[in-house]
């Protein structure tokens, strides 16, 4: 072997890694796909388009937002844990994400260990509510009623198994009363038979509730998140009225598959972050009556880990057979 040939072989083992990093760039140097779950329009599609928008101009990559709803998130939230893991393919989904691990029987991947957070987006400030016509003030007095008369309250929920079904098993458990669960087709429908004075109380975005107690036609109760709402300064929290432990998160996240590289992780997450901080998105998040949940990635590995635990029990409790 020659010198000449020695000195080629050497310079071109030294150069390839060299020309293979040039080649994949630095993340991301391609558009990122996003699965969101739900329909184009929906709660959790409004806070991804936002955030995903942002965080492209900030990165200089589009990304994609591929709407694949269908069989409770399980389709979207599928294709993403069995996808490469580098970064290219990610999932925005919402707190039905750690619902689904007790709620389906056979899913075909690992809901807890197929998937890293990248960032928590948002969170939705949830209130009870009741109609004016039943004469409760507090909410006290209506858990107060339910504990003297089992079975004599019915709630609304906008579905079974659903956050507004399992925010309501949360505070009944906390209260220690009995209930009659009344599943509804939606929101609406929900909070037309709440109104009406046919269903005793309903767990309801602020933002969906703030016209109707304005008109005078719901009464708040209380809100479900572990702080008062801004929007609501005056209405105590479940737990300042006299019930620790039901507060009930309903929220926003980003993930990505498992084995992404945390290099790739921690970037999303600053990016993430960014997007959030800006005053861009919080005047969006207060428009559309969202708190930000800025988390790292540790802080939201923790945050999940608490909610898998607390919507297990929570369908235990509320007796929902996994599909």
């Amino acid at each position: 072997m020659t010198t000449t040939y020695r000195r080629t072989i050497l310079a071109t083992l030294l150069v390839a890694p060299l020309l293979t990093m040039a080649q994949s760039g630095p993340y991301p140097n391609k558009p990122v796909k996003v699965l969101v779950p739900f329909n184009a329009g929906a709660a959790t599609d409004i806070v991804a388009r936002a955030i995903l928008e942002r965080m492209s101009r900030q990165m200089g990559q589009p990304f994609i937002i591929d709407n694949k709803p269908g069989a409770g998130g399980t389709i979207a939230s599928a294709i993403v844990a069995h996808a490469e893991p580098d970064g290219y393919t990610l999932l925005v989904h919402s707190n039905t994400f750690t619902v689904l691990p007790s709620t389906y029987r056979n899913l075909n991947y690992d809901p807890i260990n197929g998937f890293v957070g990248v960032a928590a987006l948002a969170s939705v400030p949830m209130v009870f509510v009741t109609g004016t016509g039943k004469g409760v003030k507090t909410l006290k007095d209506m858990v107060t009623a339910g504990i003297a008369k089992p079975n004599s309250l019915n709630c609304a929920s906008a579905g079974l198994g659903g956050a507004t079904h399992l925010g309501s098993e949360r505070l009944r458990t906390a209260g220690g009363f009995e209930c009659v669960h009344i599943a509804f087709k939606g929101s609406g429908e929900a909070m037309a038979e709440v109104i009406a004075g046919r269903v005793d109380y309903y767990m309801t975005p602020i933002g969906m509730a703030i016209p109707f107690i304005k008109d005078g036609k719901l009464v708040p109760l209380g809100v479900s998140s572990l702080t008062r709402s801004p929007a609501m300064p005056d209405v105590p929290t479940t737990a300042e009225a006299g019930y620790p432990n039901s507060d009930y998160a309903v929220w926003h996240g980003m993930f990505a598959s498992a084995k992404t590289p945390r290099a790739i992780l921690n970037r999303l997450n600053e990016e993430a972050l960014k997007a959030i901080n800006s005053s861009e998105i919080k005047e969006r998040f207060n428009a559309l009556v969202l708190d930000p949940m800025p988390m790292n990635p540790d802080q939201f590995a923790a945050f999940l880990k608490k909610d898998f635990a607390v919507n297990s029990e929570l369908v235990k409790a509320a007796g929902i057979k996994p599909n």
